[in-house]
């Protein structure tokens, strides 16, 4: 029997930890370090948390290395003198040069959640959700030392369902990147595959999300904000103020809810966007530039999450002329 596939791991975040997971199963290859970025501080006490990847490397006794980057000779001959078979990349968070990417004796791979060459860069699952996109993917990439430019190896499709959220896409294709990341192993050894070049005409950036992509304008279609809220859950998570005559404007946060038949209310032309019309269905109804959207859970600043009645009896009561607006 030959000897197994020996690989370097190098990934960060929970999505990293799955594909990480995967291959650890893959009997015609070892995983014989795995590479993160350092401990950073977390919580309120802001005490050094390890990366997922580092939590699972561990538990299987696979040593674990964490530069802060690659421009050390010192760690380029570290890696270099594990002799590995494959590089297995997979949202490390370092843009790797092209003198560690030539130091597997087969390739580097990458795990990248869209479609490429679309959605290139840090946020390509949230994007997708936040553009109204039907369907997204796995790219499985020969990596170079451009910003997830190399050929692509494998490619499959992933429907993105209406209720699905960023967090809930995340899961699906991290369970999805890993068996792709098989699949290309074992062809890539098995010769059925070859990579193909990226059409650079149809290239797109996925620029990382702030706290403020979470903000939502409701001067914009319904259908358009639900894809916004939908795309920053969990993260950054959706938020506007609350105005109310008389009263000083309150941070509201919500989660994903979804455009509603329009209430009789809004019917009146007149009626300013961002304006709550009531409840309909269960749910807090605010009108848009276009239709009307339903919010059915909402977080005051300060106070615990509250189905939308809570919300109408504590916050609303009184306040004819309510709306939601951008924070200034």
């Amino acid at each position: 029997m030959a000897e197994p596939l020996r690989i370097v791991f190098m990934g960060t975040p929970d999505l990293a930890a799955s594909v990480l997971r995967r291959v650890l199963e893959w009997e015609e290859g070892e995983v014989i370090a795995a590479y993160c970025q350092p401990d950073r501080p977390a919580g309120r006490g802001l005490e050094l948390k390890a990366p997922p990847v580092k939590t699972l490397a561990l538990e299987h006794g696979i040593p674990v290395f964490q530069p802060l980057h690659f421009k050390s000779d010192i760690d380029v001959m570290l890696l270099e003198s594990l002799a590995p078979d494959y590089l297995l990349v997979a949202a490390y968070g370092l843009i790797l040069p092209q003198k560690v990417l030539d130091i597997p004796s087969r390739m580097a791979l990458n795990v990248h959640t869209s479609l490429l060459p679309k959605y290139r860069g840090a946020a390509p699952i949230q994007r997708a959700v936040m553009n109204g996109d039907a369907e997204t993917g796995v790219s499985i990439m020969a990596m170079d030392a451009g910003l997830d430019t190399g050929p692509v190896v494998l490619q499959e499709t992933l429907p993105i369902a209406a209720s699905d959220t960023a967090g809930i896409m995340h899961d699906k294709l991290a369970e999805l990147g890993g068996e792709l990341l098989i699949r290309a192993l074992e062809g890539l050894e098995e010769g059925r595959l070859q990579s193909s070049p990226q059409n650079e005409a149809e290239a797109s950036y996925a620029a990382k999300l702030g706290k403020n992509d979470g903000a939502i304008d409701f001067s914009q279609d319904a259908s358009r904000i639900d894809a916004i809220v939908r795309g920053v859950s969990p993260w950054p998570g959706a938020f506007a103020n609350l105005v109310r005559d008389g009263e000083k404007p309150l941070r509201v946060a919500f989660v994903a809810g979804s455009p509603l038949n329009a209430p009789a209310a809004d019917t009146r032309p007149d009626t300013p966007t961002g304006t709550i019309l009531g409840l309909t269905d269960g749910s807090t109804a605010v009108r848009c530039a276009s239709g009307v959207y339903g919010i059915t859970t909402l977080k005051p600043a300060g106070k615990a999450a509250m189905d939308a009645a809570a919300f109408a009896n504590g916050y609303l009561r009184g306040h004819e002329n309510a709306r939601f607006c951008l924070p200034e």
